[in-house]
């Protein structure tokens, strides 16, 4: 055995269930080295300049001081452990798993999911289409990395992580057989229909394992950052909760993936046993109306709204009248190939926006404020 050997060794011991790496599929052909095509993917993602960003984008809590308080980089790290370890038990691919649980984020604006919600307000407002963080990682792996010609990452990647949709709980993951045409319709369509992100299923068992440890990435750890920063106390998780799921991060995470690796064993789909599934659905509304609510003032999202649209109108009108020592030409567009340069001003600050840390979007806001 050599050393290309060893890199595929563990292919004829995977289920029958799981996809193989000769099943792997490029947008674009070319040559292949000794690392197979998902263990490649996923360098291409950490070695990527979106990664980077995770180090500093907001999870729940934005602007705030405590560093015990978990990044974008913390959760897409959980992720990926939890889905290998799911991966792992059920004999599934493990490194389309990793690749696809760590980029997944990648398109997360700054400032979290509020930054979301006020970026897709904006889109619609210019005829951009819907934005979604999910639809835009797949749109910065094929359009936007690489001076913007794309990383050619895998479709099962990219499908995966388009899919990941983790705010949807469900008691059962099916994958649904894609042809490359399919996958690249769901993508396209989504910036036109709202309904079908809510509707999109991984092609493969492995996307859907990175769908469900996306929500249990986030379930348990969001409770303890928000027991950190003062917004609820321990015992303010109901008992019908913590007697199924348990009482802090570590023993929410084992008790739903002991349970989805006993449900799912020799399946062909992602099982969640009901009363573990009931437990998850209710911790998901109790984080919702208790957390996730309470984490920005409406003051605080008044604030982040006039933000995100005062960079973007600044940043569409420099694109507009050429102001080449703006920092949409000097950080972004002076190192987009010609190709990239075709989409529309409107398109290119929102994706330049999407791609900010938290940090230099409030920088950027000072900046143009003391501008004006």
């Amino acid at each position: 055995m050599n050393y290309k050997d060893n890199m595929i060794k563990f292919q004829d011991k995977l289920s029958i269930y799981a996809c193989p790496d000769s099943k792997a599929i490029r947008l674009h052909n070319e040559d292949a080295d000794f690392r197979t095509p998902f263990f490649r993917d996923t360098d291409r993602i950490i070695y990527s300049l979106s990664y980077t960003r995770y180090l500093d984008k907001t999870q729940v809590f934005s602007n705030n001081d405590n560093t015990n308080i978990s990044k974008r980089i913390i959760h897409v790290q959980l992720v990926s452990k939890i889905a290998r370890t799911i991966g792992r038990a059920l004999n599934l691919n493990e490194d389309l798993i990793e690749a696809a649980a760590l980029g997944h984020d990648l398109g997360h604006t700054p400032i979290g999911h509020v930054g979301e919600a006020i970026l897709n307000k904006i889109s619609l407002e210019n005829n951009e289409g819907y934005f979604n963080h999910n639809i835009q990682s797949v749109r910065t792996l094929m359009s936007i990395e690489n001076k913007g010609l794309g990383r050619n990452i895998t479709v099962q990647v990219l499908d995966a992580i388009m899919c990941h949709n983790g705010e949807v709980a469900l008691g059962i993951y099916e994958p649904r057989e894609k042809t490359v045409d399919e996958f690249l319709e769901e993508y396209i369509n989504s910036y036109k229909d709202k309904n079908i992100i809510k509707k999109m299923r991984p092609m493969t068992l492995e996307g859907c394992v990175v769908r469900v440890s996306d929500l249990i990435g986030y379930l348990g750890r969001d409770i303890e950052d928000a027991i950190r920063v003062g917004i609820i106390d321990k015992k303010d998780v109901p008992d019908t909760i913590t007697n199924v799921l348990g009482n802090n991060n570590r023993e929410i995470v084992n008790t739903i993936v002991m349970d989805i690796i006993k449900n799912s064993y020799n399946k062909n789909y992602i099982k969640i046993s009901d009363n573990v599934y009931n437990a998850i659905k209710e911790l998901k509304d109790f984080n919702y109306k208790y957390i996730y609510l309470k984490a920005n003032t409406k003051e605080d999202l008044d604030i982040y709204e006039d933000m995100f649209r005062l960079l973007f109108n600044t940043y569409v009108n420099d694109i507009e009248n050429s102001n080449l020592d703006s920092p949409i030409f000097k950080v972004y567009l002076n190192y987009k190939d010609e190709i990239y340069k075709e989409n529309t001003s409107k398109r290119i600050v929102i994706d330049f926006i999407a791609g900010m840390t938290d940090d230099y979007f409030n920088l950027e806001y000072k900046r143009i404020i003391n501008e004006i």
